[in-house]
């Protein structure tokens, strides 16, 4: 049995026989045996390291899955923006009951730019979309800060339920 080595930053570092035994116990454990029963197949110190292993396998599976799962749906976007980025870099004219509007009679066509609008509008969302995907939007720090009029309503309205700060409220 080969025993896990541990890699500079102390953490369990799996090696192919430890990922091999791991991939064994799933495959006990979908057979319905119980993590007793491995760990004694298998020689592991017990019952709740055969759990471990059975769910390492599950985390990578689910893991491998979502990984598989974000590529096809990065791909999608990307023919998604090279589609809206086609329609932005395409010139387009304002049309009127089938016919091209012009200005004056002779001159260039009125150009439309609702479609140019529209193709940076999706743009967006699709820019919005793959960094929501790849988890690139930094969540929103806020900061909130307590007036000392709102501390010292909060303070009374304690002393009113028979409260202090390390007590419970009392019963009346």
């Amino acid at each position: 049995m080969a025993k896990g080595t541990r890699g500079g930053n102390g953490r369990f570092e799996r090696n192919p026989d430890t990922a091999t035994r791991d991939a064994q116990a799933a495959r006990l454990r979908t057979r319905g045996l119980t993590y007793r029963q491995i760990a004694d197949e298998l020689g592991f110190a017990g019952p709740g390291k055969a759990h471990e292993a059975v769910k390492r396998v599950l985390a990578e599976t689910v893991q491998e899955a979502a990984d598989d799962l974000r590529a096809v749906e990065l791909e999608r976007l990307d023919q998604m923006y090279q589609a809206a980025l086609k329609v932005l870099e395409t010139e387009h004219y304002a049309i009127s009951h089938g016919k091209v509007i012009y200005l004056e009679e002779g001159g260039p066509p009125l150009a439309d730019n609702g479609p140019v609008l529209a193709a940076m509008d999706r743009l967006l969302k699709i820019q919005e979309r793959r960094a929501k995907l790849l988890g690139l939007d930094a969540p929103a720090k806020t900061s909130v800060t307590v007036s000392d009029a709102i501390t010292s309503e909060i303070e009374q309205l304690a002393a009113q339920l028979g409260m202090t700060d390390d007590t419970e409220p009392s019963e009346p």
